[in-house]
């Protein structure tokens, strides 16, 4: 079983913590594109439209009678032939989200913290305990545990955190997000995540009971008795029957 050391916020190691194999033992890149892929889709907007011939603006009138004028007939200037007439098969406003079983999530989820874990960019601290609302104060700490580029951090609760929230809301490139919210977009998406214990503790017994790669001893089959086959004898005459 794999470990990760656990740091505090002024970047001393405070301990150790085992991590589950059934969580951070394999990476299926197949599995965590289909993820990232479902996610961008349900998170576009799909509010680009197009006018068609009854929505632009012009009269419904005929423009000249159907036969006798040597020109081509035309009902409507509004017509998609002509310049500024309608759309024909225009995009419309939809929603592009489709259904995504939760077991391939909880799946890639397991891959996306397998992956961070081997690349070297997953931290773990024992808690994010901000005694100040001070911006420049955790910057220093983010600091001191050599953290650079973007970040995600991961706690068990924002909402009880305040300070927290209000320290790393202003520094760029950085996103807070809860345990129970955390998905294989956000793990992908930002070079470092750092995790607080508890936080990791949480995922980790949630993926590990969800995890398909528990063995199941099989039962055994009775084997079915066969029937002995059937002789086909000679057929008898009406004569020998009687």
């Amino acid at each position: 079983m794999a470990t990760i050391d656990v740091y505090n916020l002024s970047g001393a190691k405070a301990g150790t913590m085992e991590l589950a194999e059934e969580v951070f033992g394999a990476v299926n890149e197949d599995l965590l594109w289909e993820a990232i892929t479902h996610y961008r889709a349900s998170a576009r907007a799909g509010t680009h439209a197009t006018k068609n011939r009854g929505s632009v603006s012009g009269s419904g009138k005929k423009l000249w009678k159907q036969k006798g004028t040597g020109r081509a007939r035309i009902g409507s200037i509004r017509s998609p032939l002509w310049r500024h007439g309608g759309t024909v098969h225009g995009p419309q406003p939809r929603s592009y989200d489709y259904a995504f079983p939760k077991k391939k999530l909880l799946g890639a989820l397991r891959s996306a913290l397998a992956a961070k874990f081997a690349d070297g960019k997953l931290l773990v601290v024992t808690s994010f305990e901000v005694k100040e609302p001070k911006t420049k104060l955790f910057r220093e700490a983010l600091g001191k545990l050599k953290v650079e580029g973007t970040t995600l951090l991961v706690d068990i609760s924002t909402a009880e955190n305040k300070n927290l929230e209000l320290s790393s809301r202003n520094i760029d490139g950085l996103e807070l997000v809860r345990a129970n919210e955390v998905h294989p977009y956000h793990i992908m998406r930002y070079t470092h995540v750092v995790f607080a214990q508890p936080a990791l503790e949480k995922l980790q017994d949630a993926l590990r009971k969800t995890s398909s790669n528990r063995r199941h001893e099989a039962e055994p089959v009775e084997e079915k008795k066969k029937k002995p086959a059937r002789r086909l004898g000679k057929t008898k005459t009406k004569a020998e029957v009687a």
